[in-house]
């Protein structure tokens, strides 16, 4: 165009002058920058006026208090009871405080179940109301509990489905009365498998099951079985819960229940879902009935679940507060634990874990081993852990592999162990094996169970003789042949008893430090309950004499003990031969080893027997003519018979004991 004007389209400098900036007038040099009437707030009383600008955040602090005025606002959007939350928050706070008055916390419990009434199923759903509604029932009392509970009974099987609001059912379960539980029971009629292939639906289930009495308990279970077990409501009143009885007794086809409580099963085991005892006392119920086929494959589902341990977050955590250090600390551990370690709460559990250990091969033992590692001494300390470790060392022929996981970490805490009643067991368990002075019978029987089918013929025979009530194993019924390729059956060990002993005692070196510790201890073993037994075991020198090769240490174990005994009374500590514990185990020591009896008479007795003639020492001193060596009857006997003739010396009505 003529005199070099612009090119440019009229709706192009209409964009371009829109996105210069322009100065409020034309005298005005201020530097502000013009916005649009539509984003900034116009002066009121006419509309050619100077027009108000929104003061944008400068600091950091009125940064902050922007964006949390933001995220305020986004929060109410979102949220429909956002308001109600923070009110029942700060209420939450208040009632969990410790120098709240009874009355005063009651007060405030009413408070925030009045904001919340008839809102129960919408606020059970968040993590934080949730909690509140958790506390309140806790807190409030059964009236208003009762109020609860009604109003959310016919949304309970969904909520137990929910993230957050699975643990205000199993509190409201906890807390119900009997009438609220049956009703709560009888509402997972029909629906219990199904949650059971539920992650979070399942935990109900099992805590309502833990909490049930046992013909409701059969009730659940019934629902596993068989389809038309559940038309049988008399069968939950029965006293037997052998699912072998319960098909013989009504006629019913073993197959169809095995097909029916296959199609149970698999989904929970492919899920993973196998950490509750109802599913552990199911699965136990299955392999009555399995064939070989189908144990072998439920057991090859079992192992790599109770190996593998729950994932936990890598990488760098973030900075806590000091006080939350150790809890977070605690929690992952606890999802690092193996699930095996996990289920060993329950005798159930413990059968599992042993079934097993028996019946899988030897790399899926060495699999449950290595699984183990530094988790061991929890296992040792606990009630049916320290099964699962008497179960390793008495089957597990790898020795070399045993003594890196087990044993080594056991001998770093042997003082520990010794002294508990859990802990000592694995140790008396190589000692004196399956002794029933240490192990009672409900446990011999969790270490010798065997799966039915996957039972030889040969061990079937040899369980059937035994007579021995600790020892009872379940014997297969069927005369299937061993179990099928690639499993082991219990007495697959292909190592010599006494040789996995010797190895694990030993050859590992446990035995000296055993002994060691032992000495460094022996006041305080002869006076205790559990500690004594260890020391009587290792003083006798084992069952079959299996510490033998370290004999020198043994004779400085029996000195340490006839040096203790040989003390004077004080008033301090109670001599040796007048506590109840060790006057007993020094007694024991006398009619079993005649090498410590020849020690503790020099040592301690000689000379000095009208002293000890009275009291729990009068035990001590009469076992030496009841002894079943004659050398340590002779010993005694010129010192002892004229106490015994004066009546000074009772001698016991009972026989001496014999070796």
């Amino acid at each position: 165009m003529a005199g070099g004007g612009d090119l440019q389209s009229p709706k192009k400098r209409k964009r371009d002058a829109a996105r210069k900036p322009k100065t409020l007038a034309k005298g005005g040099d201020d530097g502000k920058k013009w916005k649009r009437p539509s984003d900034a707030n116009m002066a009121q009383g006419g509309g050619g006026g100077e027009v108000k600008v929104k003061k944008e955040p400068v600091t950091a602090k009125e940064k902050r208090l922007a964006a949390k005025e933001m995220a305020e606002s986004r929060k109410k959007k979102r949220k429909r009871n956002y308001s109600l939350e923070k009110e029942l928050t700060v209420l939450w706070e208040k009632m969990r405080c410790h120098n709240v008055s009874s009355t005063e916390r009651s007060k405030l419990v009413s408070e925030a179940l009045r904001k919340m009434d008839g809102k129960y199923s919408e606020i059970a759903g968040s993590h934080v109301t949730a909690r509140v509604l958790q506390t309140c029932v806790k807190l409030c009392s059964q009236s208003e509990r009762d109020a609860i509970f009604e109003a959310l009974q016919p949304d309970l099987l969904t909520l137990s489905l929910k993230k957050y609001a699975v643990f205000l059912v199993k509190k409201l379960i906890k807390r119900a009365t009997k009438k609220q539980f049956e009703w709560f029971i009888s509402s997972l009629h029909g629906r219990v498998a199904k949650l059971l292939r539920h992650t979070i639906g399942a935990s109900v289930v099992d805590f309502a099951y833990q909490l049930a009495m046992p013909p409701q308990k059969r009730r659940l279970l019934l629902e596993l079985y068989s389809t038309e077990l559940q038309l049988f409501t008399d069968l939950a009143g029965q006293k037997t819960h052998s699912l072998l009885e319960t098909i013989s007794n009504l006629g019913l086809q073993k197959s169809s229940v095995l097909q029916h409580m296959t199609t149970m099963i698999y989904p929970i085991l492919e899920k993973g879902i196998v950490e509750y005892p109802i599913v552990h006392t199911a699965v136990l119920e299955y392999f009555t009935i399995a064939d070989k086929t189908s144990a072998t494959d439920v057991i090859r589902q079992f192992i790599p679940l109770l190996t593998q341990g729950s994932s936990a977050i890598d990488g760098d955590e973030p900075s806590v507060a000091p006080e939350l250090q150790k809890k977070l600390k605690a929690k992952k551990k606890r999802l690092t634990e193996p699930l095996l370690v996990r289920i060993m709460n329950t005798r159930e559990g413990l059968k599992i874990g042993v079934s097993c250990l028996k019946h899988g091969s030897a790399k899926d033992r060495k699999k449950i081993i290595k699984s183990l590692k530094g988790h061991i001494m929890k296992l040792a300390l606990s009630d049916y852990g320290c099964i699962l470790l008497v179960a390793i060392l008495s089957i597990v022929d790898d020795t070399k592999l045993v003594t890196k996981i087990v044993i080594q970490e056991l001998a770093k805490h042997l003082k520990q162990l010794i002294f508990d009643k859990n802990g000592r067991r694995p140790l008396l368990q190589l000692l004196h094996p399956n002794c029933s002075r240490y192990l009672p019978p409900a446990d011999l029987a969790c270490l010798n169970y065997r799966v039915p089918s996957l039972i030889s013929k040969d061990e079937a025979s040899e369980s059937a003789a035994e007579d021995i009530p600790e020892n009872k194993v379940d014997v297969a019924t069927n005369k299937e042949q061993d179990g099928s390729e690639g499993m082991q059956s219990a007495s697959d060990s292909k190592k010599d008893p006494f040789q996995r002993r010797h190895e694990l005692l030993i050859k590992s070196e446990l035995a000296e430090v055993l002994i060691q510790t032992l000495i460094e201890n022996v006041g305080e073993l002869l006076r205790t309950n559990f500690g004594k037994d260890v020391l009587h075991e290792v003083a006798v020198g084992g069952e079959d004499n299996i510490l033998e090769g370290i004999t020198d240490r043994i004779y400085s174990l029996h000195n340490a003990i006839a040096s203790d005994a040989a003390r004077p009374k004080t008033e301090d500590t109670e001599h040796a031969f007048d506590n109840y514990h060790s006057s007993r185990l020094i007694r024991r020591l006398i009619l079993e080893s005649p090498a410590f009896a020849a020690i503790l008479w020099k040592k301690a007795l000689e000379g000095k027997c009208k002293t000890w003639a009275d009291g729990h020492s009068s035990k001590v001193v009469a076992a030496f003519l009841e002894s079943p060596d004659s050398k340590v009857r002779d010993l005694a006997k010129a010192e002892l018979q004229p106490l015994v003739d004066r009546g000074i010396l009772k001698i016991p009505d009972y026989k001496a004991v014999e070796k």
